[in-house]
């Protein structure tokens, strides 16, 4: 088989990186047992607000970006074989007398046949000073992760999954996950 091409709304290095780890590890596993990947990446809008404040909203933006690279392909006639849309933010939980809000990152892939799934990377607890700074001050979490941890290009490195985790799940780790769990239906359906 030829190589198989892939389109990610993105530019930036922690989840480019993600991609390269999640293709290296599920290739074998889609329709040929050693395959040589093209990665065409591509900013795309994600239709969403800078810092999601719901699971749905985090999930409509992954969505969002694989929707506008295939809108893409059509136009300029691209070789791409799969879509993929990457997005994080906070998923807020309310309950009576407690507000527990987690940093998740969805990936969301499609294939040319128009085939989609979600992949999530798990949560991780944001501590209230950060919550206070991106609720309700509404100071987008890549500004507050910075601050709050004393740097600045937080989001270009290990982002606010390292700074939370002390580098144990890095951002470029969390959505090596999330993509792993989006492509899982597609090389589980191989099988069948």
């Amino acid at each position: 088989m030829g190589k198989i091409h892939v389109a990610v709304g993105t530019t930036r290095s922690p989840k480019l990186a993600a991609l390269r780890e999640a293709l290296d590890a599920i290739g074998p596993h889609l329709e040929d047992p050693a395959p040589v990947f093209g990665i065409a990446a591509v900013d795309v809008p994600s239709g969403v607000s800078h810092t999601p404040l719901a699971r749905e909203e985090i999930m409509a933006g992954a969505r969002g970006r694989a929707e506008q690279l295939q809108r893409i392909a059509r136009e300029k006639n691209e070789p791409w074989q799969y879509f993929i849309g990457l997005e994080g933010g906070l998923d807020v939980i309310r309950e009576p007398g407690a507000r527990w809000v987690f940093l998740e990152n969805w990936a969301y892939v499609a294939d040319r046949s128009g085939r989609g799934a979600f992949g999530q990377s798990g949560a991780v607890l944001l501590p209230e000073l950060l919550v206070t700074r991106v609720l309700d001050e509404g100071i987008e979490l890549a500004h507050a992760i910075d601050a709050f941890a004393g740097a600045t290009g937080i989001r270009d490195a290990q982002g606010a999954w390292g700074v939370l985790t002390r580098n144990l799940i890095t951002r470029q780790d969390s959505f090596r996950v999330a993509l792993i769990n989006a492509f899982a239906p597609f090389f589980a359906r191989s099988r069948t």
